[in-house]
């Protein structure tokens, strides 16, 4: 075995003589083997060449090639054809051409350079290899092959200590389940892990686009950590999440949104902000909390709601509870489909008739209603089977749109029919008219009001004045819209009552009237209560004004509950 130092002589043996070094592992040895070694001087500069299995060897690095020149004076070995460098055992690399600075040990590499370390590989033209650090860098265009992931990028830089690989300019990962492209990009190749430390798309075969800045993705486990504000768009089912952090897990479809947490429905059109929001892509359901807001958008008139809990999902029909019958409409030769909708009783509840590929439903089905009857009638657009969303709402429901308010405990909301069914003291504001019950049904179209079912302890206060209002009470109420505003409405019960202050002519008020009926009808001419009818069993009396009693200017159950009211959409956000 020989040793090359910065100065040497030839022994009387022939063989190279070297002085005794104090640092060996800084040393060169030749190790036996080539079939060929030769000496000779270059400009007072001694060089050794190695030919065929050519192979030195400094401290726990072995160098490889066809043929190796070594400058004494200066340390330096040059290494010409299928050069390989074993570091430790641990990381193997191999090119074509290696310049070696065996007192810096850093190894400059070209053509066809390939260095691997048991997990990944990497693939370059150019690489210079500092084996003190374990630092490879290349600059000129090259990959990281990585079992079946695959990264290119124009510059990067590999530690074999940590096994990270970090990308710059123009990088590209591709993967059987993901495509990611950005401008820099930290990936481990023993984790299988990408750090994002500048903007990066990722999109997944299923067609799920990420946009993040700020993150961690493990290839392996498909979990991921983004921060720095996050995107996920699920064009499958055509929703999207974001939010300051936000982790992610593809094999759940668990995505949960922290901070400024924005969900999007673009079928449904429907928005939803929160603090905190756990979107669940699999089964296309959300659950948001932390002041939750929840936007209907439309082109005229948007609806906001807001909860404590807030939570949405697809409904997936029971044929149980849902029977479809083909018919033929013989008179016109098209076809119309007649759908029962059945409550838990297996009562029917609702009748829709498709003809002409369009929709018509009736709610609640009376024995008149049948296929031909309804199938001559105007129709409606028919919805999307395939992506009936519902939502719930818990707590402290406030809904807010231009042409009405409303309150509740909790709230079920369905885009099939469009009808927010409103629980446990619930209260309907329209401009200067309140409505109170038990239980509300409100049914919408376009985000407008068309018609309002209140069931039970039914209450309707129309203000005059700070000591004056028009009330009707009873069981149940059905009121119906035009344009937005309360048109008309229909009172039951046992009895249903009136307290009303009627005006003459000349807009004075004449009395207070307190009546009762078995059904009261009530009319409005430009947003004011204007006339009361009653039906069956009619019993009322005209009080004077002075000579009406505080207990008898209210009905049993009156509260003005304006404080209650949302004013404006700003407020659902506080």
């Amino acid at each position: 075995m020989l040793l090359l130092a910065a100065s040497a002589g030839y022994a009387q043996n022939g063989t190279i003589a070297v002085p005794a070094p104090q640092d060996t592992t800084r040393l060169i040895e030749i190790l036996p083997g080539s079939r060929s070694m030769r000496q000779f001087q270059k400009d007072s500069t001694t060089l050794i060449t190695l030919a065929g299995n050519a192979a030195v060897k400094q401290g726990n690095t072995y160098i490889y090639g066809d043929s190796i020149v070594v400058n004494q004076l200066t340390g330096v070995a040059e290494v010409f054809g299928n050069v390989h460098i074993n570091d430790a055992d641990s990381v193997h690399t191999y090119a074509q051409y290696l310049k070696y600075i065996g007192k810096d040990r850093i190894a400059y590499l070209k053509k066809s350079v390939r260095l691997t370390d048991g997990k990944g590989q990497l693939f370059t033209d150019d690489l210079e290899y500092n084996l003190s650090t374990g630092i490879a860098t290349y600059k000129g265009g090259g990959r990281v092959v990585n079992g079946k992931t695959v990264l290119t990028s124009s510059d990067a830089v590999y530690y074999s200590d940590t096994k990270d690989v970090y990308f710059k300019k123009y990088v590209h990962l591709t993967d059987p389940k993901y495509d990611i492209v950005a401008d820099s990009l930290l990936y481990n190749t023993q984790l299988k892990e990408a750090h994002f430390i500048s903007p990066t798309r990722i999109k997944t075969k299923e067609g799920t686009i990420i946009n993040t800045k700020n993150g961690i993705y493990n290839l392996e486990t498909g979990e991921a950590r983004f921060f720095d504000r996050t995107g996920i768009n699920d064009a499958k089912s055509h929703t999207s999440i974001s939010a300051d952090n936000l982790f992610s897990d593809d094999k759940t479809g668990i995505a949960v949104a922290e901070g400024n947490a924005k969900f999007v429905d673009s079928v449904n059109k429907v928005t939803v902000i929160a603090g905190r929001q756990e979107v669940n892509r699999k089964e296309n359901s959300f659950l948001a909390t932390r002041k939750p807001v929840m936007i209907f958008y439309d082109k005229g008139d948007s609806t906001y709601v807001a909860a404590d809990t807030l939570f949405s999902g697809l409904r997936k029909y029971d044929t149980k509870t849902r029977t479809t019958t083909v018919k033929k409409d013989t008179l016109k030769s098209t076809i119309a489909v007649d759908l029962i909708h059945k409550d838990t009783a297996g009562a029917a509840q609702t009748l829709s008739v498709f003809k002409n590929d369009t929709l018509r439903t009736v709610s609640p089905v009376k024995p008149a209603d049948s296929l031909s009857n309804l199938a001559k009638t105007d129709t409606l657009q028919k919805p999307s089977m395939d992506s009936i969303r519902y939502f719930l709402g818990f707590h402290h429901v406030r809904i807010f749109n231009d042409s009405l308010q409303a309150v509740s405990d909790s709230m079920y909301y369905s885009t099939e029919d469009s009808v927010f069914r409103l629980f446990q003291a619930p209260v309907f504001w329209n401009d200067k008219t309140q409505v109170s019950g038990d239980t509300m049904y409100l049914y919408t179209q376009n985000r407008q009001p068309k018609r309002l079912n209140v069931f039970f302890n039914a209450l309707v206060i129309s203000k005059e004045n700070d000591a004056m209002y028009n009330q009707v009470g009873g069981r149940t109420l059905n009121a119906y819209f035009a344009e937005g505003n309360i048109d008309y409405i229909r009172i039951k019960g046992s009895p249903a009552e009136s307290v009303f202050y009627p005006q003459d002519d000349d807009s004075a008020y004449v009395g207070m009237n307190r009546s009762s009926g078995d059904v009261i009808d009530v009319y409005f001419v430009n947003k004011q209560l204007n006339k009361i009818k009653f039906v069956n069993n009619v019993d009322g009396t005209l009080f004077p004004l002075r000579t009406v009693t505080n207990e008898q200017k209210y009905l049993k159950g009156f509260i003005w509950q304006d404080k209650r009211r949302p004013k404006n959409k700003l407020e659902l956000f506080e």
